[in-house]
């Protein structure tokens, strides 16, 4: 069923030429020894697990999907899912970038991001449960006491327990203000959990020997709203004072969702029947410290789309110069052949292109956001750390959104390659697509996104968080706008970093009159600043492409060539949406809602 290689090339590219790890590493002490060989060695690895290992069970895990037995409660995980997680356990790869303390390899965040591209190409639907399980470790690892961390931590670092976040009720999603769930206190400190939670991804399966449930309640007296919910850990069977699995708790699956894709995760509606528990932080703060849990996760969904819309490009790619279709409308180019490869028609040019240039794009933005994460955690000045960590706040709902709408025009521009045959199941197009679907939906909306990051990130502190990235972007182009060869870049970069300062005004300006403005504008507004990031990074990888374009390495050329692709096909596409997100809230608000 098709193939994926892992893009190491590009990788490389982006952390060694346009990100200069080696050296940025060297300023943070926890990895002033990580080199580009250890770097180069971690890639090829995961490149050979991922291809070899994951890639062959990610069509027949889609067509068999998960199994429940309503006797038992239990879960089987597709044919192969299980022994792949014993593998990547055995690997080690479950502890990449965890501290070492807990046993953790202690590898920078930027490392685990890019082999988490990769688990994603190969299988996004098996890459869910040990995702889930490094947002878990992140969560305790910051909030949870010493006896939760000593008990937990180091078996969701060496990968024998999986986690899980237990968010969403049947009547409320993204409004968790409304959950009903309630936790009663006991004599010895624990908590008995009563409530039915929805959409629980990996909330039950056989790949681990156990399960440790992050989940959001109710204490008694709590206020109303988000302000009276606390988060509580509930494993699936209650460990022993040994470290090892005790009684079953009485968290249990009642049905798995039927969904449109992912079907090799195991999408859980979980009933928790006076389940133990036990408070992570304090009562009622239990939001906040769940955050750093959803926030890992939105970075994470990042990587699912940029992960399929590198795979759904290989293989659109392959299938093009493959299959022969007509002839060229300049001539013909196969004149051995009865018809000439698709990819000499310029429409199957231009849905490669589109993937391509979001795979690359995307690959840069994650790796620059991931970069940001361990200079925030690690590096040794305090204002630095400041400064990383208000970036990564900006950007993170921009990894989530943009990277997953592009990773949906991505996936179904690559499909369309296929013309017919992507359609029918054989040919593994269309799960891409299917699996695409839910990266736009949970993990809070792309709309969600959207109004985080032009509300609270944005409008929030009067602008000053996009400021400082505009600085960046303002210095680079006075730094480059003297240099004719970069002038194709460098113009567009800077006409849309004008026009986003203009339009944030004009909007924020707007928004202190009707607050409406906000939810008209945001979607399109993200997607603006979202080509602002690109283009600033594309801009980059042009200025070092265009230094090697004579040194016979055919990389730099097709670097070049998706660069201007980008600028002349994709970013033009802001224009309409300034328009949009200028056009204001009375043409969404003026229909009466009786009148629809």
């Amino acid at each position: 069923m098709g193939q994926y290689v892992a893009p190491i090339r590009d990788m490389q590219f982006v952390l060694h030429e346009l990100l200069n790890v080696q050296e940025e590493l060297k300023a943070l002490p926890d990895y002033a020894e990580i080199d580009a060989d250890i770097i180069n060695q971690v890639l090829e690895e995961g490149g050979k697990f991922t291809s070899e290992v994951l890639f062959p069970l990610n069509h027949s895990g889609d067509r068999e999907g998960c199994k429940l037995d309503v006797a038992t409660n239990s879960v089987t995980t597709p044919k192969g899912f299980k022994e792949a997680y014993k593998q990547y356990v055995e690997g080690g790869w479950a502890a990449l970038a965890c501290d070492p303390e807990y046993g953790g390899q202690g590898l920078p965040v930027l490392l685990n991001n890019s082999f988490y591209e990769m688990l994603n190409s190969a299988n996004q639907a098996w890459t869910m449960y040990p995702g889930l399980s490094h947002g878990a470790y992140e969560c305790l690892k910051e909030h949870g006491t010493d006896e939760q961390k000593s008990t937990y931590l180091p078996k969701l670092v060496s990968g024998e327990w999986t986690g899980t976040m237990c968010l969403t009720e049947p009547h409320c999603g993204t409004d968790l203000g409304m959950l009903r769930s309630k936790a009663l206190p006991q004599e010895d400190g624990s908590w008995l959990i009563t409530g039915n939670k929805i959409f629980i991804s990996a909330g039950e399966h056989d790949m681990a020997e156990n399960i440790v449930h992050l989940v959001l309640a109710r204490v008694p007296d709590a206020p109303e709203g988000s302000k009276g919910i606390s988060l509580f850990l509930v494993p699936k069977f209650l460990p022993n004072a040994d470290g090892t699995v005790g009684a079953r708790n009485p968290i249990t699956c009642g049905a798995i969702e039927e969904k449109m894709g992912i079907h090799g995760n195991s999408t859980c509606q979980m009933n928790l029947d006076g389940a133990k528990g036990w408070i992570i932080g304090q009562p009622n703060k239990g939001l906040n410290a769940m955050f750093v849990f959803m926030n890992a996760a939105r970075l994470g969904v990042g990587m699912q789309s940029l992960g399929l819309t590198e795979v759904a490009y290989q293989n659109a790619l392959v299938y093009a110069k493959d299959r022969i279709q007509m002839r060229s409308l300049s001539g013909v180019k196969a004149p051995d052949k009865p018809a000439d490869p698709i990819i000499v028609h310029p429409d199957v040019r231009r849905m490669l292109l589109t993937a391509k240039a979001y795979a690359e794009g995307g690959r840069a933005f994650t790796s620059y956001v991931a970069l940001q994460i361990d200079r925030e955690l690690h590096h040794p000045d305090a204002d630095v750390r400041k400064e990383a960590a208000d970036e990564v706040a900006l950007l993170t709902p921009i990894v989530k959104a943009f990277i997953t709408d592009n990773g949906w025009i991505a996936t179904s521009e690559a499909m369309q390659v296929f013309g017919g045959h992507g359609y029918i199941a054989e040919w593994g197009m269309e799960q891409y697509v299917r699996d695409a679907r839910i990266n736009m939906i949970y993990e809070g909306t792309n709309t969600i996104q959207s109004l985080d990051l032009l509300g609270r990130k944005i409008l929030g502190d009067n602008g000053a968080k996009l400021r400082k990235f505009g600085e960046k972007i303002k210095n680079f182009v006075e730094e480059n706008g003297t240099d004719e060869a970069m002038s194709e870049f460098i113009t567009p970069l800077g006409d849309l970093g004008d026009k986003v300062t203009k339009l944030t005004m004009e909007i924020g300006m707007k928004a202190f009159q009707n607050p409406d403005e906000v939810g008209a504008a945001c979607v399109p507004y993200l997607r603006v600043v979202g080509h602002l990031v690109y283009s600033y990074l594309f801009a980059q990888m042009a200025k070092i492409a265009l230094a090697k374009e004579d040194s016979g390495d055919n990389f730099y050329k097709a670097k070049l060539a998706t660069t201007r692709f980008y600028f002349a096909r994709l970013q033009p596409e802001t224009a309409t949406l300034i328009r949009q997100a200028r056009s204001g809230s009375a043409n969404l608000m003026a229909l009466d809602a009786d009148l629809f």
